[in-house]
């Protein structure tokens, strides 16, 4: 493996291992966007702090044993990059109609409108979710908290970067106006919105931003392996080393719930109280009770279940045929990889009736990486409820059926309950508040939103991690704020 590929070039304005120097159209293409992209930033970044010193990590190479310095920076100054995972020698394009042909180092022409596609959307979300969340340090439970928020934002940033890389390098025109696009849109707005609906919903309190980290970004991985598998190659690496940083998110989320269950539990442990269901009571504490927390799960696990699109979708099976856009693992999965003859189970609503029916495994790829991304849930759940259980209380946290609370797929025109029982409009109008979080539990929640920014402490309603970020003391200040 050549090391000079592995090790990244800060000699320039964009920090990259792509050899960007003597890429000079790229880089003039790439340094033209810079400006705009840095206004995007000090517009949509994260509000209140982008002259605080924050404890981020940076990457400095792309080698999975060390590639990541611990330091502080502003946010406004942190050098965002182009980095792809190394090359892989002989690559072959793992899955398709081009199975085991080399993998592709330019841009099919035939496969160009739709590669294209698949790349600004992916890159959509990225400032998406940072527009989502930049009112968020305001309210941070701790330095620790906020400092993670910032780093989780600092690197949708980069994944935009190297979204728009792939524009620029290989889709010409089209592709830097595309890459003007993705700075142009905001999330919510009502003239220009985020291309995918979870991405313009509000991120008002820590849990939603917890939950979102957890469901939303668990979502994002699904589809960066799915990207990473790719065989247009440059795509492929950018994914790969995108989904090292993703996993960093993902932890926030889990990790943040979890904090915000034990803290729960400690708090109705310590006051006596023997139900957990008892929400007046559990919330005069200043904690979160565990069935408004089943709810945010609610609400956000069916928000990301419709970012997989259509259960059956003939462009899901265009791209895995034309060898764009794998399965998750592909190269892990046991068949031919081309899907000829096989079939997939599909949920499907006949007669009123939920029945699984079997489909063309081709057509039915976004159910399979569905199902993937539900059991890949699961695991963080498990963590979620031995924390439930060891304290001693009866209470489950539980991912809803997938027909309940859809707008997009099988399921957008009925109602079900989180049971999976399918139920008359006027039925979920009375229910609804029970099973997804109201006006009254976010206003409660918001409540509870009070900022703690002295080093160390930690606000009432979440526990401190059980170990600090880069191993730092307890006390560490994460993030130095301007006074």
């Amino acid at each position: 493996m050549n090391m000079n590929i592995m090790n990244v070039d800060y000699s320039t304005k964009i920090p990259n291992n792509v050899n960007l120097a003597e890429d000079r159209q790229v880089l003039k293409a790439l340094e033209g966007w810079h400006p705009g992209y840095m206004d995007w930033w000090s517009d949509m970044g994260p509000e209140g702090f982008q002259e605080s010193l924050v404890y981020l990590r940076t990457a400095y190479s792309v080698d999975p044993r060390g590639w990541a310095k611990f330091d502080y920076v502003r946010m406004p100054e942190y050098r965002w990059g182009i980095l792809l995972a190394p090359q892989e020698e002989n690559r072959v394009v793992p899955f398709g109609e081009h199975y085991g042909e080399p993998a592709w180092q330019e841009v099919p022409g035939e496969y160009r409108a739709m590669l294209r596609r698949l790349i600004v959307i992916q890159g959509d979300t990225e400032p998406a979710s940072v527009e989502q969340q930049r009112h968020l340090g305001k309210t941070a439970p701790s330095l620790y908290d906020m400092r993670n928020l910032f780093q989780v934002n600092v690197e949708e940033g980069r994944h935009l970067w190297a979204m728009v890389y792939l524009l620029q390098k290989y889709f010409g025109r089209d592709g830097r106006e595309e890459a003007d696009d993705l700075l142009r849109r905001r999330s919510g707005d009502a003239d220009a919105p985020r291309m995918l609906g979870a991405f313009n919903e509000a991120t008002p309190d820590w849990l939603s931003f917890f939950m979102f980290t957890y469901f939303t970004d668990r979502d994002g991985k699904m589809q960066l392996h799915s990207l990473a598998q790719s065989g247009f190659d440059p795509l492929s690496r950018t994914c790969r080393f995108m989904l090292t940083e993703e996993a960093h998110h993902m932890f926030v989320g889990e990790t943040g719930i979890t904090r915000v269950v034990q803290r729960t539990c400690d708090a109705m442990r310590e006051a006596g109280i023997t139900d957990p269901t008892d929400i007046a009571k559990v919330r005069a504490l200043g904690v979160i009770d565990l069935p408004t927390i089943q709810k945010k799960l609610n609400l956000h696990y069916t928000l990301s279940l419709d970012l997989f699109g259509s259960e059956v979708s003939t462009n899901a099976a265009n791209a895995f045929n034309t060898g764009i856009k794998g399965r998750y693992h592909e190269t892990q999965i046991d068949d031919d990889h081309q899907l000829k003859n096989s079939t997939y189970p599909v949920l499907k609503l006949i007669n009123g009736e939920i029945k699984l029916v079997d489909e063309p495994a081709l057509t039915a790829l976004n159910m399979r990486l569905r199902d993937d991304y539900s059991q890949d849930c699961v695991k963080g759940m498990l963590r979620w409820n031995k924390v439930i259980s060891t304290a001693g209380y009866d209470f489950k946290l539980a991912l809803p059926n997938v027909a309940f609370h859809r707008h997009i797929g099988e399921f957008k025109d009925v109602h079900a309950t989180p049971d999976g029982i399918l139920i008359d409009d006027a039925t979920w109008a009375k229910r609804r508040d029970d099973w997804l979080p109201s006006t009254a539990d976010g206003d409660f929640i918001t409540s509870l939103m009070q900022p703690v920014t002295e080093s160390g402490k930690f606000a009432s309603w979440i526990s401190p991690p059980k170990v600090g970020i880069d191993n730092k003391p307890g006390d560490f200040e994460y993030v130095k704020i301007e006074s």
